[in-house]
């Protein structure tokens, strides 16, 4: 094309601002339309990418030929990029089919490769990036969008965040320890799904967020933890994780997944007009973006109430099929919930108590329509059985436990945690002194001391062993007095890490073991061994976490 038609194009695409681009020259107009803090709405083509300025502060473009996104420039200020690579989808598409348009005041980029197909909008006068993901099918082994910034634009520091240059790897070259002992690792965010709307970084005077989208087309549920950020001498990250195998609990789900965006202030939090539960989507319906459903073509699930509820623990309602997953938060005393803006289908219900399924049923979701629901009667609750004593308490996580919140965002080896060993005492000692993990080549064999009435130990008794996880095949064979359990079957749990990499989440599960008459006393020994027909060393051993132990009367 000659730059004549060149400028040509940018006139037509810039409209106001056409002819200080021309006067610029084609080797100027990128140098324009980055240092414009305030330049027209409107896009460019630069010949290696779309260049597309928002009409407020900030200044964007996409790579033709990747669709990466290779610049974001924020009040004249650059923040893309670090070790040679740019933002991207997945790790990187390699090659794309670009095309941008502009349908009044939005333009849209967007960017196929093969199964996979990446959007970019911007809204004019919004210093904002709006982003879709549309994945087809597993030829991607993970779907995510990582944001690489610049080293130095914001601050560092949290345990996700590691110094290269001095820290030193001790786990698959993606956990650090720090001369003082601490540990630190992209994995060590802390965050479970339900617990954010957004997360970024901060500096003096501009921040930058990730506002995750409704999570419909992801995988793991309201629980599951992963990549948010991370920060080192070398640059930056912020994720979108859609779906990733790191002690991932459910098959992946395909489809169109989004909006998420990238928000850029002055230093303030995102709008909460642009959380997912707020933001105004309307704007969408026309612009073509494939697999859109808008809010006319989804219905609504609310239920009057829960029954059973226990006033300790919060409670979440979660919907699940094959082809999207969304939750509800209860509300406390009634258990009263509402999920809006569901594709329709045929959904599985689960009542969590904490992260323990309690209830299940099946809903059916119907477009423009509200599914009411009669109170629902909690069915499956464990901590309804009378015991003679009970270790920890049902919810689905080992937070009672010794070293429980630390492991969410520390490796097990970490200065911080207090040693795995505790044994304990029912009646003097308490779930705090008892490790949340045991590992077969860290702290095999903890002993749990019991007393028992001689009614009590007359008969034979009913012994429960809720796990939250495990790794390498790990499971609890216990050992009582004289008598030992047999080796109880493995359940399915995630393959990869996750006892090191932050989190406990995996399919809660529970044993039960009948210890015979004989085998018990006045006073008891309850030794727990971890059994599995893999190995490894320390705390790549295989290893369980626990969520509660007790003995039923």
């Amino acid at each position: 094309m000659s730059t004549h038609r060149k400028r040509l194009s940018r006139r037509r695409v810039l409209g106001g601002s056409a002819i200080a681009v021309a006067a610029a020259g084609a080797a100027g107009v990128a140098g324009f339309v980055s240092s414009a803090s305030a330049a027209a709405f409107g896009y460019a083509d630069d010949g290696k990418n779309y260049v597309v300025t928002t009409g407020a502060s900030l200044v964007f473009k996409v790579s033709k030929a990747t669709g990466d996104l290779t610049s974001l420039v924020y009040k004249g200020k650059e923040y893309e990029g670090y070790g040679g690579r740019h933002s991207h989808v997945e790790s990187g598409l390699g090659t794309a089919t670009v095309t941008v348009k502009q349908s009044g005041s939005t333009i849209l980029v967007k960017a196929v490769h093969g199964p996979l197909t990446q959007w970019y909008a911007a809204r004019s006068g919004q210093d904002n990036v709006y982003l879709w993901t549309d994945k087809a099918d597993a030829s991607f082994t993970a779907t995510r969008f990582l944001v690489r910034l610049k080293p130095g634009v914001f601050p560092g520091g949290g345990s996700d965040s590691w110094i290269e240059a001095s820290d030193k790897v001790i786990e698959a070259g993606d956990v650090w320890r720090r001369a003082d002992g601490t540990t630190h690792s992209k994995h060590y965010s802390g965050k479970r799904v339900i617990d954010y709307d957004y997360i970024g970084f901060k500096g003096s005077n501009s921040a930058l967020w990730m506002v995750r989208s409704n999570h419909e087309k992801a995988s793991g549920g309201p629980f599951y933890r992963s990549l948010l950020r991370h920060s080192n001498d070398l640059g930056a990250g912020l994720y979108e994780i859609l779906h990733y195998n790191q002690a991932q609990t459910e098959p992946e789900r395909f489809g169109l997944q989004g909006p998420y965006v990238l928000a850029f202030t002055g230093g303030a939090a995102p709008a909460s007009s642009l959380l997912h539960g707020n933001l105004d989507t309307s704007w969408v319906d026309g612009l073509g973006i494939t697999g859109w459903v808008g809010k006319k073509g989804r219905g609504k699930v609310a239920g009057v109430g829960l029954k059973g509820m226990s006033s300790a623990h919060p409670y979440t309602v979660g919907f699940a099929n094959a082809d999207a997953q969304y939750w509800a938060k209860a509300a406390s005393g009634t258990g009263a919930f509402s999920c809006p803006g569901m594709l329709p289908g045929t959904y599985r219900l689960t009542v969590y108590k904490g992260e323990l399924a309690v209830h299940r049923t099946t809903v059916k979701v119907t477009a423009g329509a509200t599914t009411a629901l009669n109170s629902l009667s909690i069915s499956g609750d464990p901590s309804t059985a009378k015991v003679l004593w009970r270790l920890g308490d049902w919810d689905g996580t080992p937070s009672e436990f010794k070293n429980a919140a630390l492991m969410t965002y520390a490796h097990p080896s970490d200065a911080r945690a207090a040693k795995w060993t505790g044994n304990v005492t029912i009646g003097s000692g308490d779930a705090a002194s008892f490790p949340a993990y045991m590992w077969k080549a860290v702290n095999d064999g903890v002993r749990v001391y019991f007393k028992l009435t001689a009614q009590q130990a007359s008969a034979a008794r009913t012994l429960r062993i809720g796990v939250t996880d495990a790794f390498a095949g790990g499971r609890p064979r216990v050992t009582v007095n004289g008598w030992t359990s047999a080796v109880p079957v493995a359940p399915a749990q995630p393959s990869t890490r996750s006892l090191t990499t932050g989190s406990y989440r995996g399919n809660n599960h529970t044993f039960t073991y009948t210890i015979p008459a004989s085998a018990l006393a006045a006073d008891n020994v309850l030794t727990l061994n971890i059994v599995s027909g893999s190995s490894g060393e320390t705390f790549l051993s295989p290893g369980t976490s626990f969520d509660c132990i007790d003995l039923l009367a």
